[in-house]
């Protein structure tokens, strides 16, 4: 039986390209996927029933519905989505033509690109173990078309032990090799998703939205001590203008050149800071950033943003400082800070009156509405009541239900009506203690929103609503795996280090230190992280560089050379056993078989010297060839070359 109508060898590959294409049923559309997976089932089927299987015209028909499909996808020419749709459609369309053998090494090579595809999209280490996984597979495919017996588990035996014969090679060649940057017109850019997180804008029950999520947002990783969770803030948009219910940043923000220098005091807390993608190019630092490096820069709100593409996975060094003092507000500030949607009602300035906001001094006013705020009615909550009209009003005076965005939009509303500066900071506040990797975990769930005061001779000054109502919400993190919709909202203990640490939890935070590392030291080694490593060890140019990886990859194919060349001798095939015994039979009339003779030609140079057994020499022979060479032996011709070597005699 010819190889390609080997049906354990189709039913190996096709079971292989079935598992490399899977995973990317989250990044290529619905239509595609299935139109690769019909193709698929349809060449399964025709494993047995071949004449089930389609001809030219209706292959042809097939290309164009294929063809069809992507255009109906359109998402351009070029890029990473077109190109996988591309690669994954052709990948079926050519499951439908095996014919030969050539066409297997075809489909191998093209499923290793669509495997290697699925790293556009993910990089954890879950998907490249998974990816090892599927080429390894794809290897032992390799290796069974090379083989004279199909043998699966052999086959992924011998890929194994090629796969751990060249991960030396590949660390090396990670290191080592020169990390280039591609040149700006070679990206091509890519149309995303949007990416649910913290908005530019803050209304009603915005950021409550965010309040059950559990999606990682950033990580940090400090040089000494943690800082305490009330100092735990993490600055992100500055929202200065309303209209009486949405916030959103002032879009002049060209002031910022005028600004006083903050003056830092206090120790300050060095951090390393990364970053998951995102859709924004805003960098949560800790309130005050005062030392960073570009790609990082500070707009007139000292919020960070990036220069970068955000949409990848970015680690940036950060200096901060808990107290600071921001100095004089500059008109626009004020005017920005002062912005009111028109005039207040009367009960607005009722409240501000009764709580001394027009004949007292800032900080008095401030203590009174915090005090309002505790001993009132008021109540923290992540699912509080729908406020359509005159959100403020009915949140002040009526429901009295709210989460973090709701007390700092009326905190800063009621300042303002007191003729005090103020504005809304949204980011994000706390973050769980991964115990294993000692660093901070910031989810979509701590996403917050305070105040901000100016104060004279203090400048913008930080103050959280929310303490006064849920000081727990600022002491201790939200239980996200506790809470329900519309339940009560459950914290982490007050204690983490006393707390009950169940084997769940430790075997998530032992996982998340261990992919924290991988997206450090593999992910995110690019060219600047390359270059500090390799000045690290010495290596400073790229001379140096090469010389290292010309004689590490030297050493590495002398060391692997000397292992198979000097490896202990395997069991003899019991087909070479035989034939030898076949040769040394000859061998005692004289004639010796070279070290590189071949069978052919020595059986012709042994016929001239015994043409009487010139018969015997040639089905022996040929037996042997067949057994050792062909794909196609049987067993009993195995017992019919035993049967003949047996009765040569000479």
């Amino acid at each position: 039986m010819n190889s390609v109508q080997n049906k354990s060898i189709l039913i190996f590959l096709l079971a292989s390209i079935g598992l490399i294409a899977f995973p990317h049923i989250n990044h290529i559309p619905k239509a595609v996927f299935a139109f690769f997976y019909l193709l698929l089932s349809w060449r399964f089927i025709g494993i047995w029933k071949q004449n089930w299987l389609p001809n030219k015209p209706v292959i042809f028909l097939l290309t164009v519905c294929g063809l069809a499909l992507l255009y109906s996808q359109y998402h351009g020419v070029f890029g990473r989505d077109a190109g996988t749709r591309l690669f994954v459609t052709a990948l079926a369309l050519k499951l439908l033509e095996i014919k030969s053998e050539r066409d297997l090494y075809l489909i191998t090579y093209l499923a290793f690109i669509v495997a290697a595809s699925q790293f556009l999209y993910e990089q954890s280490l879950l998907m490249a173990a998974y990816i090892l996984f599927v080429c390894s597979i794809l290897l032992a495919t390799l290796v069974c078309l090379n083989s004279t017996k199909l043998q699966p588990f052999t086959a992924l035996k011998t890929a194994g032990i090629i796969l751990v014969q060249a991960i030396p090679m590949a660390v090396i060649l990670f290191i080592l090799f020169p990390r280039v940057e591609a040149p700006k017109w070679m990206l091509f850019n890519e149309k995303h998703q949007a990416k649910a997180g913290l908005s530019d804008s803050m209304e009603p029950g915005s950021i409550s939205d965010l309040g059950m999520s559990d999606e990682l947002v950033f990580r940090v990783k400090f040089t000494g001590a943690l800082p305490p969770p009330p100092q735990r803030y993490w600055r992100g948009p500055v929202l200065s203008y309303t209209d009486g219910k949405k916030w959103t940043q002032v879009k002049d923000l060209r002031f910022r050149p005028i600004l006083d220098k903050p003056v830092f005091t206090g120790l300050p807390y060095q951090y390393t800071l990364l970053m998951e993608p995102q859709d924004k190019n805003w960098v949560f630092a800790l309130e005050m950033p005062a030392d960073y490096a570009l790609p990082l820069s500070q707009n007139a709100n000292y919020q960070l943003v990036t220069l970068e593409n955000p949409d990848k996975r970015t680690e940036y060094k950060i200096t901060s400082y808990p107290g600071y003092n921001t100095g004089a507000i500059t008109r626009i500030e004020y005017k920005d800070a002062m912005q009111l949607p028109g005039d207040p009602s009367d009960k607005i300035k009722q409240l501000v009156k009764q709580l001394h906001g027009f004949d007292s001094t800032s900080d008095y006013f401030i203590n009174e509405l915090l005090n309002h705020f505790r001993k009132e009615d008021f109540h923290y909550t992540l699912t509080p009541p729908l406020m359509e009209e005159n959100p403020l009003e009915t949140f002040l005076f009526e429901t009295r239900y709210g989460f973090c965005s709701h007390y700092a939009a009326a905190f800063v509303y009621l300042l303002r009506v007191a003729n005090i500066p103020a504005r809304v900071v949204t980011g994000y506040q706390g973050g769980e203690l991964n115990k294993v990797g000692n660093f901070l975990e910031i989810r979509q769930a701590d996403a917050h929103a305070w105040a901000e005061v100016w104060l004279e001779n203090k400048g913008w000054v930080r103050f959280d609503p929310t303490a006064a109502i849920a000081p727990e919400r600022i002491e201790r993190n939200i239980n996200i795996d506790q809470l329900m919709p519309g339940g009560i909202i459950n914290y982490m203990p007050a204690d983490a280090a006393q707390a009950a640490f169940n084997w769940l939890k430790q075997s998530r935070q032992l996982w998340s230190n261990i992919d924290y590392h991988w997206q450090r030291w593999v992910i995110n080694y690019d060219n600047k992280n390359q270059s500090g490593f390799l000045s690290s060890l010495g290596i400073t140019d790229i001379k140096a560089m090469l010389y290292w990886m010309v004689g590490s990859i030297g050493l590495i194919t002398a060391l692997l050379s000397w292992l198979l060349l000097y490896q202990k001798q395997q069991a003899i095939d019991p087909v070479v056993r035989l034939y030898n015994r076949f040769c040394q039979k000859i061998a005692k009339r004289g004639l010796l078989r070279g070290p590189c003779e071949g069978a052919k030609d020595f059986a012709g140079r042994v016929k001239i010297k015994l043409p009487e057994k010139a018969t015997s020499i040639d089905q022996i022979t040929d037996l042997f060839i067949k057994l050792h060479y062909g794909k196609n032996s049987t067993p009993d011709d195995f017992k019919l070359f035993k049967k003949r070597v047996k009765s040569f005699k000479i």
